[in-house]
């Protein structure tokens, strides 16, 4: 019955529209009958419980039996959320000032409260800076954030009234980024997801990923056009970077030219550290999904997410033997997790 909700609620959430897109990007990428893939589609749905859109990420047209069931699917990533992360404790996630004070240790910059500061504090929040980022509380995928300048000339009680009216009630100090960090993409702090799951007393590193803006975009959000890519557990890129946007494989970055293969993401080692510690302020939160910046001298905290994503790490163009990553979560929590 829980696999029939679920294909119904799958297949009448989508849009036809955009699963035949999908096929046909499918089609073109690798010459798979459309006829064929939107008949298994279907199946995948009922089968799987993997949607038309995880169908392309994940590569299930060129893949085919046992491997398939190696995949994360969203409802294991539910799964494994709502028993190892409870809900009182969200708030420290979803609330970026919440988030900011609470993991003060790993910031690593300066922020303020734009509603209790009021004119004069903001003022003095600025002196000795050139920008700061303007943030809602529960912004989501870059939505809302801006980039201000302030100088000597400001009007800071004009500045103020337009942040309490955009409701961007966090200002945020900007981060310095590593300047090998800045040639993947200059425009954007370029963060590093890592993913931890803290079980039976031990906090495991299940993978990290890179993620890049465009180019021009100031966030490195895949729904603003972002890209990403695989990073190694030493630190390495080996892999094209993918764009959703573009639906394309990038050998090298198309703004910055920075070719993605062998490139070292700058203090690795210390962002695992970090990530680690980090794991342990809030633990009934258990699996969490970090963005980390990479500054001159150490990697920084930019926000934590409590339902991290399964997908892009499962990326066909990024997996070695074309199996998913859910075998790797089975051996830490035991196989019988997921089927309860």
């Amino acid at each position: 019955m829980g696999k029939i909700k679920t294909f119904l609620r799958r297949l009448g959430g989508g849009s036809f529209k955009r699963m035949f897109r999908q096929i046909s990007l499918i089609h073109k990428e690798t010459g798979k009958n459309r006829f064929v893939m939107f008949f298994d589609m279907i199946w995948c749905i009922f089968r799987y419980s993997v949607g038309y859109l995880d169908y392309h990420v994940f590569g299930f047209a060129l893949i085919k039996g046992k491997n398939r069931r190696t995949f994360m699917t969203m409802n294991d990533n539910l799964k494994l959320s709502h028993a190892l992360n409870s809900k009182e404790y969200f708030h420290f996630f979803d609330d970026k000032l919440e988030f900011d004070e609470k993991f003060s240790e790993y910031i690593g910059r300066d922020f303020v409260d734009v509603r209790k500061a009021g004119v004069d504090g903001l003022k003095k929040f600025c002196e000795g800076k050139t920008c700061f980022f303007a943030k809602p509380l529960n912004a989501f995928g870059g939505s809302g954030i801006t980039r201000e300048a302030v100088d000597k000339n400001t009007d800071f009680a004009a500045l103020y009234d337009r942040l309490m009216k955009n409701g961007q009630y966090l200002a945020e100090e900007a981060i310095v980024q590593n300047e090998k960090m800045n040639e993947l993409s200059p425009s954007s702090i370029n963060t590093i997801r890592m993913v931890t799951l803290n079980y039976n007393g031990k906090t495991h590193v299940m993978y990290a990923l890179v993620r890049m803006s465009n180019g021009t975009e100031v966030v490195d959000n895949i729904c603003s056009g972002g890209m990403y890519t695989a990073v190694g557990a030493d630190g390495v890129i080996r892999k094209p970077a993918w764009c959703d946007a573009t639906s394309v494989y990038y050998d090298a970055h198309p703004f910055s030219k920075t070719v993605f293969n062998g490139f070292e993401i700058p203090l690795f080692n210390e962002a695992v550290e970090m990530c680690k510690k980090a794991a342990e302020v809030i633990p009934q939160v258990s699996y969490i999904g970090w963005d980390v910046a990479i500054t001159p001298d150490r990697p920084v905290l930019v926000e934590g997410n409590t339902l991290p994503s399964y997908d892009m790490v499962q990326n066909y163009g990024h997996l070695e033997e074309k199996t998913g990553i859910k075998p790797r979560f089975e051996e830490i929590v035991g196989k019988d997790f997921f089927k309860k």
